[in-house]
């Protein structure tokens, strides 16, 4: 569960019976928002919703619950690295209302703890360049994140720990707030190669 100025959230895995709710979720945010989450502001189509839902095997997808409502989603799509490492890819949406709150934080902290306990290697994420908070957010807390500037994408490398080392809380969980501190970001390296993001890359949290 996560609580801010009086409301609580709570954080489970997305299921095949959400896809409804998700479809209402994603209509409701506001144009800037689902800009900052799939790079255009598109609505997804019913093929994506089911991938946002967990309906793929290679997805891990979960959502925030409150007042009967979706107010957050977030998805990890795994996938092998060259040199075998083992890489999900992290995207993550708030309902505009909510956030600043810490929902999307919660959700961040679900999806790495499924991660870890798969024995993912790595996370990565794709954020537009101008995506302050949530840059801020990824750097407060890994300041040794990798990071690569393209022309219109800033993409994300963690190495995360073993679960050994960081004991993983399930989804279903109730996860407490937690707040980040924001670092200013690395300088960008000069004349960075153009890149475009998958559609169901970017992030909002």
């Amino acid at each position: 569960m996560t609580r801010a100025a009086g409301r609580a959230a709570e954080i489970r895995r997305a299921q095949s019976s959400d896809l409804a709710a998700l479809g209402d979720f994603f209509a409701g945010l506001s144009a800037r928002t689902r800009s900052r989450r799939f790079f255009a502001p598109l609505t997804p189509t019913s093929a994506m919703l089911r991938c946002l839902s967990g309906g793929t095997s290679n997805v891990d997808a979960v959502v925030a619950i409150a007042g009967g409502g979706i107010v957050g989603h977030a998805m990890a799509s795994d996938r092998a690295g060259s040199d075998g490492d083992s890489i999900t890819e992290i995207g993550v949406v708030v309902a505009d209302a909510w956030q600043g709150l810490g929902v999307g934080s919660a959700l961040m902290r679900a999806l790495i703890a499924s991660a870890q306990a798969r024995g993912v290697t790595f996370l990565t994420m794709d954020v537009l360049p101008d995506n302050r908070q949530v840059l801020a957010m990824i750097l407060g807390h890994w300041a040794e994140a990798g990071i690569d500037y393209a022309t219109d994408c800033v993409t994300v490398r963690v190495r995360l720990r073993s679960a050994s080392t960081h004991p993983p809380a399930a989804p279903g969980t109730r996860l407490p707030t937690a707040r980040y501190n924001g670092r200013t970001a690395a300088r960008p390296v000069a004349n960075p190669p153009a890149r475009r993001p998958s559609a169901l890359s970017g992030n909002r949290p």
